[in-house]
């Protein structure tokens, strides 16, 4: 088996189908192997198939335009008969498209069906990209990883810092209360020194004016 048809381990990748659904104003069309991975690529967290909004197509143009870009979520305007492609605009006669006879069209119900060749090589393209999905995602995570990392640790020498930085201050604070305490004492210390000096002088000196 070559690379081209080999999946992991030499199995051969998963067959794709091609899941159909309606959401808003587009019809969405995805080729994956399991209804699960469809709704994953729809982006739908309901079971859509379950309800009834989504199911397996075989129009052979649907299925071509989604075996040649697997995995990738395919559009068109809701009703209409348009190709299905990655970039659909509505078109400016939405109402008129709906009310037209592509919107009141009946079901195709054709038994025709890709060939194997083309489905083998699909799959093993859609296993690829997955892969590649699945090791882009990784190197997101990691690359997150180490820039949460880098703002921790960043965080940490700031933190750092603010708590050395608040020691230092609380220290230098409480130096200056201290020396602020020990200069209050003083000058109580010289009030008291000079008002005993001055009530001497005072009397020295009524007692000068006295004597004359």
């Amino acid at each position: 088996m070559n690379s081209a048809t080999g999946g992991a381990n030499g199995l051969m990748p998963r067959k794709l189908k091609t899941y159909t659904t309606s959401v808003g104003f587009f019809d969405l069309a995805v080729a994956a192997p399991s209804m699960q991975a469809a709704l994953r690529a729809w982006g739908s967290t309901n079971d859509l198939f379950h309800q009834g909004f989504a199911k397996v197509s075989e129009d052979p143009e649907v299925v071509e335009a989604t075996m040649a870009k697997p995995g990738i979520v395919l559009r068109r305007p809701v009703g209409t008969e348009a190709p299905f492609s990655e970039e659909e605009s509505l078109p400016r006669n939405l109402a008129n498209v709906l009310e037209g006879p592509a919107h009141k069209r009946k079901l195709k119900h054709s038994s025709a069906r890709i060939d194997e060749k083309t489905a083998r090589e699909a799959a093993a393209r859609y296993e690829r990209e997955q892969k590649e999905r699945e090791l882009d995602a990784r190197r997101e995570e990691a690359a997150q990883k180490k820039r949460r990392e880098r703002r921790e640790r960043a965080a940490a020498v700031a933190k750092a810092a603010l708590d050395k930085a608040s020691r230092a201050h609380e220290r230098k604070a409480n130096d200056l209360e201290k020396a602020r305490t020990a200069l209050e004492r003083k000058l109580e210390a010289e009030h008291e020194r000079w008002k005993g000096e001055k009530e001497h002088l005072e009397q020295a000196l009524q007692r000068a004016r006295n004597d004359t």
